[in-house]
């Protein structure tokens, strides 16, 4: 693994009218990692990752600092250039595929859209790449499965679909915002064991935002601990369970059920906790 950083954070995060909600919050991620980013709902998790896709100011707040990504600061990078980037460089899978999937259009017609938003192709081009992705997460590559709406598979597929629409290109970074949030605990599981094999599969590095410690610790080589709008601890996972050396960080890891190992993502299906 590279040990340069492919992205490179010191962001702070103002929303008018309220306190800030990021501090001179700082991380990194090297080519090929897995980098875990927790933190309670409402630390400022989801708006640290619109402000690295430049969204922030749908939501109405505003960023500053830096995000060095790939050698370049995208906090300088003008509208067209980032919407370059958004999609093919830097990929983005939500925590709630119903908000991010359109109701009215069928699964391989948006992925279809996600291809030819960055690349030109013939029908049939498009549609094996189509398929590939598709395949690739696991779900059927066949006709009557792409024909079919959002509203007509399951939770846990369209979310596979989003994860399918957001590797299209073979990105160099997937921010992941609490993509297991809406899934029972073995489909959790399953999400989880499958962005760990395209991670290995592609090598593209993944930021991975949860507000569930337990779920970082087979997934994640090094983990970032978000509180009070600052980064409290930064360091290799197991260093985090083992010996954490934040008064927050250490009650996250006190009330934890069980005994967690750190490091040992189990196959599809399976749970993390070592009880």
């Amino acid at each position: 693994m590279n040990g340069c950083p492919l992205l490179h954070i010191r962001l702070s995060i103002d929303y008018p009218g309220k306190p800030r909600v990021l501090d001179d919050a700082m991380l990194d991620v090297r080519p090929g990692e897995i980098v875990g980013l927790v933190g309670e709902s409402g630390s400022g998790k989801s708006s640290l990752a619109l402000a690295l896709l430049r969204l922030l100011d749908l939501k109405g707040g505003s960023a500053s600092g830096s995000i060095w990504f790939n050698g370049r600061d995208l906090m300088r990078s003008g509208e067209r250039e980032m919407r370059s980037v958004r999609g093919k460089e830097i990929a983005f899978v939500p925590q709630s595929p119903s908000s991010y999937l359109n109701p009215a259009l069928r699964l391989g017609d948006q992925m279809s859209e996600a291809w030819r938003a960055h690349r030109n192709g013939s029908r049939a081009a498009v549609e094996r790449e189509v398929c590939r992705a598709i395949q690739q997460v696991g779900l059927p590559a066949d006709r009557a499965f792409l024909r079919r709406y959002p509203g007509e598979v399951s939770v846990g597929q369209a979310q596979r679909v989003l994860i399918a629409m957001a590797v299209l290109h073979n990105p160099a970074l997937l921010i992941a915002d609490e993509p297991t949030s809406s899934l029972d605990l073995i489909s959790q599981a399953d999400v989880l064991w499958l962005l760990s094999r395209l991670n290995r599969e592609l090598g593209m590095g993944v930021l991975y935002i949860s507000h569930d410690l337990l779920s970082i610790a087979g997934f994640c080589g090094r983990v970032a601990i978000l509180h009070e709008g600052r980064i409290v601890e930064f360091a290799e996972t197991d260093a985090v369970f083992e010996a954490p050396e934040h008064p927050y960080t250490q009650a996250l890891i006190g009330a934890l059920p069980g005994r967690v190992r750190a490091g040992a993502l189990p196959g599809p299906g399976k749970l993390v906790i070592c009880r």
